[in-house]
């Protein structure tokens, strides 16, 4: 089994998946280190030179290398639901988490983020924010086996609420 974060950029994925692989003891996997490990180039740059379709392609790509894998927590890139066969991968083994946060929080979080280039090109920053929001909810909730809201909330508690549902989980099955 694995768990699986999916949720917008700035809402914990990678900070909360550090800490579940520390006290799980497993290895925590970020979809989008891996992808620029292998590509070697930082996502704007593989974006500027290949295109979105390109890096979701790779997106693709390493879902499907981690299905088989045991003892993860994937900390995925916020776009990972844009595919139906990423999830469906990475949910053949895995328990998914919706990380939410609101518009503000997003915003307070990554408003430094120079990492990640536009989504969607001639927009503010909160308006890109919340116009990918609105388009990608409906997958997030349809791809989620759970969703815990992060904005109040700390890394560690966080951590905490998922470590509770998982061992749930663990002993109902």
């Amino acid at each position: 089994m694995n768990l699986v974060l999916i949720g917008y950029r700035g809402t914990g994925k990678s900070t909360v998946a550090k800490i579940l692989a520390t006290r799980l003891g497993w290895q925590a996997v970020s979809t989008d280190a891996r992808i620029i490990e292998q590509a070697q180039q930082t996502i704007p740059d593989i974006v500027a030179q290949y295109g979105w379709d390109h890096f979701r392609d790779l997106e693709t790509e390493t879902c499907s290398a981690l299905k088989e894998r045991d003892h993860l927590v994937i900390d995925t890139g916020g776009g990972i639901i844009l595919r139906t066969k990423n999830l469906d991968a990475l949910k053949l083994n895995g328990l998914v988490f919706w990380l939410t946060a609101t518009v503000s929080t997003i915003t307070r979080r990554i408003s430094q983020d120079t990492q990640r280039p536009s989504l969607t090109g001639g927009k503010t920053f909160i308006e890109e924010i919340q116009d990918v929001l609105t388009e990608r909810t409906p997958k997030y909730q349809a791809a989620a086996d759970h969703v815990i809201a992060t904005d109040h909330a700390s890394p560690e508690d966080i951590a905490s609420q998922i470590m509770t549902t998982f061992h749930r989980r663990i002993e109902d099955a």
